[in-house]
C-alpha cells in the first residue's frame, strides 16, 4: 500500500510507523505545512519522502488526515478534490459532526471514512510518534453508511491489524460521548494546572510536594493548545453540558466538605469508587483484545 500522511505529528506519525511495521504500508509520503516537521519525519524514518499536499495524495491508496480539527475542515475537501477514484481517505479528528458536515455533499464523499482512534499522549510533533501507540485501544468509525463499504472494510482491517478494537456510531453520538470521556478530562486538567500555578507562586513547592496523583491528573495540561482549542470549540454544545454537570457535582462535593458532613462525604466517595469496577473492566476487555 502507498500511504500518505497529512500532518506529521503524534497520531499521523504513529500510524505511519505501525502500518509500516505490520507490512501494510510499503511506501509512506508525508505532507505538512511545517517543512521542519517534514524534514524531521523523514530523518526519523517515519516517512520516505515529503511532497506538497495535492501531489502527495493524488496517487495514494490511503490518505490519513491528521491535523487539528479546525484545519481538517479546510484540508479534507482539498484532499478529496485531489485524490484518484481508488483512494481511500480517513481523518483522525477528536470531533466528528462538523468535519462530516463539511464534506457531506462532496462528489467523493464515499471515498472518505470518518474515524477517531482513541489514543495519544500529551506530546506533539514528529518526535512524539511512537511504535505501538494504538495496541489494545479503540477506534470509532462514524457515518459508515455514507462511505463505500470497501473503504470502511479497509479502515477496519488496518486498525485491527495494529491491535485496535473498532466500533461504529453516528457523528453527533460520537461527539456527545467523547465530550464526557475525553474532552472534559482535558478541561479539568487545564484548570487544575492553572489553579496550582496561580496559588503556588513558588515553583519549588510544586516540585517538592506534588505527588503522583497531581502528576497523573495534570498530565493532560501539557497537551498542545493548537490541537485542543479547536476541539473544545467544535464540540462546544456537548462539552458545555458536561462542564456544567461537572461544576454542579464539584459544588455539591465542596458543600459536603464545608458542612463537615463526614457521613455524606464518606458515602459519596464510596459510590464514586464504583469507577474502579468500570476502569478495571475496561482494562480486562483491552487485555483480551476486544
Amino acid at each position: 500500500m502507498k500511504l500518505t500522511v497529512v500532518g506529521l505529528g503524534l497520531i499521523g506519525g504513529s500510524l505511519a510507523k505501525d502500518l509500516r511495521s505490520k507490512g501494510i504500508a510499503k511506501y509512506v509520503i508525508g505532507a505538512d505545512k511545517n517543512i521542519d516537521h517534514c524534514k524531521k519525519a523523514q530523518e526519523l524514518g517515519t516517512i520516505d519522502e515529503y511532497l506538497p499536499l495535492e501531489e502527495a495524495v493524488k496517487d495514494a491508496d490511503l490518505v490519513i488526515v491528521s491535523v487539528p480539527v479546525n484545519a481538517t475542515l479546510a484540508v479534507l475537501p482539498k484532499v478529496l478534490d485531489a485524490i484518484s477514484e481508488k483512494t481511500v481517505v480517513m481523518d483522525v479528528g477528536s470531533t466528528k459532526s462538523e468535519i462530516c458536515k463539511v464534506v457531506e455533499n462532496h462528489p467523493k464523499r464515499r471515498n472518505y471514512v470518518a474515524n477517531h482512534p482513541i489514543a495519544g499522549t500529551e506530546n506533539s510533533g514528529p518526535t512524539a510518534a511512537i511504535d505501538g501507540l494504538f495496541d489494545k485501544k479503540t477506534t470509532i468509525i462514524c457515518e459508515e453508511e455514507r462511505s463505500d463499504p470497501k473503504a470502511v472494510l479497509l479502515i477496519r482491517v488496518i486498525h485491527e491489524a495494529i491491535g485496535m478494537h473498532v466500533i461504529h456510531m453516528g457523528a453527533e453520538e460520537h461527539d456527545r460521548h467523547i465530550a464526557y470521556v475525553s474532552h472534559l478530562s482535558h478541561v479539568i486538567s487545564y484548570v487544575l494546572g492553572k489553579t496550582v500555578l496561580e496559588i503556588e507562586k513558588d515553583e519549588t513547592n510544586i516540585f517538592e510536594l506534588a505527588g503522583s496523583g497531581f502528576a497523573s491528573t495534570a498530565r493532560l495540561a501539557k497537551s498542545s493548545p493548537e490541537m485542543w482549542t479547536p476541539i473544545f470549540l467544535q464540540n462546544k454544545k456537548s462539552l458545555l453540558k458536561s462542564v456544567d454537570e461537572y461544576l454542579k457535582n464539584l459544588q455539591d462535593f465542596r458543600d459536603l466538605i464545608a458542612n463537615n458532613d463526614a457521613d455524606s462525604l464518606f458515602k459519596e466517595i464510596g459510590k464514586i469508587n464504583d469507577i474502579r469496577r468500570v476502569l478495571e473492566g475496561l482494562e480486562l476487555k483491552r487485555a483480551k483484545g476486544h
